[in-house]
């Protein structure tokens, strides 16, 4: 029987919601409220499905986002999530026929890029997606970190203050700061009103899917918040009585240093918490080190976390900065025929213009790799010495080098 591919329906909603949890390993039922929770909040539009006689056996959706770029613009993406396929239905192209439709649909609208966070690390790269930020994880031991026992909040060194929060200061202050945070942090995304909803309580898409957890903000000496943490503690006693709780970190916005330093010192000193989770952060935080002993935080999590799928090089490449002046010409080569070209960048600190042209090129690459790239947080010379980048001028990859790279790394803090 043929695979029909298509848009998904009004009616035909919660069974493509079953074939998500079914692709996703999840309890299949899908209950009316999930329906009434999440529906208002999925354009039809951009969600597709495959079906096999009536029944949804592939599930696809993309939507709009925000993505910010080295320098602190920002850039429309398609975001890409619920990616699934049923394991009856495997290895026959459904996910490359969605994936066509929808990359297709996004260069037409105009997006600059597409994004996703990838299950599965050899999925993507053949749909012209590289891997442009890390992510980290620590896991603290308190007792060992070297952080003075003895102090307490709410009150931190630099005049600022930490309480504790309701959920509903949250949904007040969040959106605020995570703007500020975004603002400054390559790789971040938006987060729309209903990430605060769910993350909050306000929407709850099923019964028991959302406890609420601990949440603190950072205050400064003039009354600002400067940041926010949200986190979760279990209830673990030793033999002989003795704590050994660990506190799980869902969320660490902080603007500033000072806001930074004082929440992970205050979550270190939190009575009966003897391990500390931090949740996903970048692989380059400053955590192990405003630690006394850094050695009390060891990686738990090193992995691949946003993907980036170029759609438009020149307005992608125009949209961020670099570290330093320099003139490439690039050689992309696209399998779909999307970007394939060449183009020329003429970039600074300050800004960028980039042309189509048909001159000589002094690097040529996949658009996989330019997304890789574009971040800068992988490095050209690495890419070279992998093969992934052919150097056709000499020299063309040191400057690339220097172009490209950001100081700090590229962070994403959100999974969608």
């Amino acid at each position: 029987m043929r695979l029909d591919v298509r848009a998904i329906t009004e009616s035909g909603y919660p069974d493509w919601l079953r074939a998500v949890h079914t692709g996703f390993l999840h309890p299949p039922t899908v209950t009316e409220q999930e329906v009434a929770s999440r529906r208002p909040h999925t354009d039809l539009a951009r969600t597709q499905g495959a079906f096999d006689g009536g029944r949804c056996v592939a599930t696809f959706r993309s939507f709009a986002q925000e993505l910010t770029v080295v320098g602190g613009a920002t850039v429309q993406a398609d975001a890409i999530s619920n990616v699934t396929v049923s394991p009856t239905h495997r290895r026959r192209g459904l996910l490359s026929r969605m994936m066509a439709t929808d990359l297709a649909a996004a260069k037409e609208r105009g997006d600059v890029a597409a994004t996703l966070i990838a299950a599965e690390y050899p999925i993507y790269g053949r749909y012209g997606f590289g891997p442009a930020t890390w992510t980290t994880e620590w896991e603290i031991d308190v007792p060992r970190s070297g952080l003075d026992p003895r102090w307490s909040g709410p009150c931190a060194e630099d005049g600022g203050r930490i309480d504790l929060v309701t959920c509903a200061d949250v949904r007040k202050l969040g959106p605020a700061l995570h703007e500020r945070l975004r603002a400054r942090q390559h790789g971040a995304i938006d987060r729309a009103a209903r990430w605060w909803e769910l993350t909050t309580g306000e929407d709850r898409p099923g019964p028991d899917t959302w406890v609420e957890p601990f949440y603190a903000v950072y205050c400064n000496a003039d009354g600002e918040a400067d940041g926010l943490v949200t986190y979760r503690a279990d209830d673990n006693w030793g033999d002989a009585k003795q704590p050994l709780n660990r506190a799980t970190v869902l969320d660490h916005i902080a603007v500033t240093p000072a806001a930074e330093r004082a929440l992970w010192h205050f979550v270190c000193s939190i009575d009966w918490v003897t391990t500390v989770r931090t949740g996903h952060r970048a692989p380059d935080d400053l955590l192990p080190l405003l630690l006394p002993d850094p050695r009390a935080a060891r990686i738990v999590t090193q992995a691949d976390w946003l993907w980036v799928r170029v759609l438009d090089v020149v307005r992608a490449l125009e949209a961020r900065t670099y570290a330093v002046p320099g003139a490439l010409t690039l050689d992309i080569h696209d399998a779909t025929g999307l970007t394939t070209g060449r183009y020329h960048l003429d970039a600074s600190p300050s800004g960028a213009t980039c042309t189509p042209t048909t001159a000589a090129a002094d690097l040529a690459l996949d658009v996989r790799e330019l997304g890789t790239l574009y971040l800068g947080d992988e490095s050209p010379v690495r890419l070279a010495a992998l093969g992934r980048i052919e150097e056709l001028t000499p020299g063309a990859v040191a400057l690339a080098e220097g172009m490209f790279r950001a100081a700090r790394r590229a962070w994403c803090p959100d999974v969608f």
